[in-house]
């Protein structure tokens, strides 16, 4: 019985890639592909089914019918080929990854769905660090980074983790205190609580609430979002914050303030390293984990 011949593993994984970032560029940038390169790897899948897979548009690629269905026959079994192969590579050695983590984040987002990625891959420890500066140390002290930023060095290796909404969250009697318009001469007066690296969310949230821009509320920082909850709940003030902060807090001391107010975050959560590091296996697993696991 002759053998069959295998799909070019490289242009499969080039295609689920460019399917699930939604982006050819993205795609490019995760395989550390020019963009050239990572077109042919598409048009030899495309030569070896013998389908168009992808209707192509200036800087844009949609999936056709045949595309679709190759993506839905493909992408788990990719899926499940790579956690086989990870599981084979990780079970004889320890791995060991240096992440930094925000502690709000890492408290409400990452610890609880840690246990999944242990199941998965009981081989790779992770070494968790919470200090600041991050992406100054990648590279050095720590892999990889968990971060808050409006924008990230080119020359580093990111992927955005969410696109958030900025909230006002206070103690219960504060929100019932204010009501339900803003009133900008009494929040003109009102003090603020607000992360020492996100004072544009502040700046944000003032302009929607119509505080004058020449007038400059008290505004008491602070480098940890659960101290910023814990001012809120205590009456401290208004924190500024993500609003899945508020969701996840599960905390009935504190209320949104406001909660008809739609704001852009000018901020996201990302995963940041060094594209070097996406060649090592502790943070390739970590990365791919992360991004199906949508935190």
């Amino acid at each position: 019985m002759a053998t069959r011949r295998l799909p070019p593993l490289r242009s499969l994984e080039a295609f689920v890639r460019i399917v699930r970032l939604g982006s050819a560029k993205a795609a490019a940038a995760e395989l550390a592909l020019s963009p050239s390169a990572l077109s042919r790897r598409v048009t030899a899948l495309e030569d070896y089914t013998g389908r168009k897979l992808f209707n192509r548009g200036h800087q844009t690629m949609k999936l056709t019918e045949d595309g679709q269905a190759l993506f839905d026959a493909v992408a788990p079994a990719l899926d499940e080929l790579a956690e086989q192969v990870g599981r084979q590579m990780a079970d004889n050695k320890i791995m060991r990854l240096r992440l930094n983590v925000l502690p709000l984040f890492g408290e409400q987002r990452l610890m609880p769905r840690l246990p999944e990625l242990r199941q998965l891959y009981p081989a790779l420890h992770i070494d968790i660090d919470s200090s600041p500066n991050p992406m100054a140390r990648l590279g050095e002290s720590i892999d990889a980074a968990i971060v808050i930023a409006d924008q990230i060095d080119p020359r580093l290796h990111a992927v955005r983790l969410d696109q958030n909404k900025v909230h006002a969250i206070a103690s219960r009697k504060t929100v019932d205190e204010l009501g339900d318009v803003p009133d900008p001469a009494r929040l003109e007066a009102m003090n603020y609580l607000v992360h020492s690296d996100m004072d544009l969310s502040f700046n944000a949230w003032r302009q929607a609430v119509g505080i004058d821009s020449r007038r400059e509320p008290l505004v008491d920082h602070f480098d940890s979002g659960a101290l910023i909850l814990e001012g809120a709940a205590q009456g401290l003030g208004i924190a500024i914050m993500h609003g899945d902060h508020l969701t996840r807090a599960r905390d009935e001391r504190l209320a949104r303030l406001f909660p008809e107010l739609e704001i852009e975050s000018p901020y996201s959560f990302w995963f940041v390293c060094r594209p070097k590091a996406l060649e090592t296996r502790p943070v390739r697993i970590f990365h791919d984990w992360l991004q199906s696991a949508k935190l």
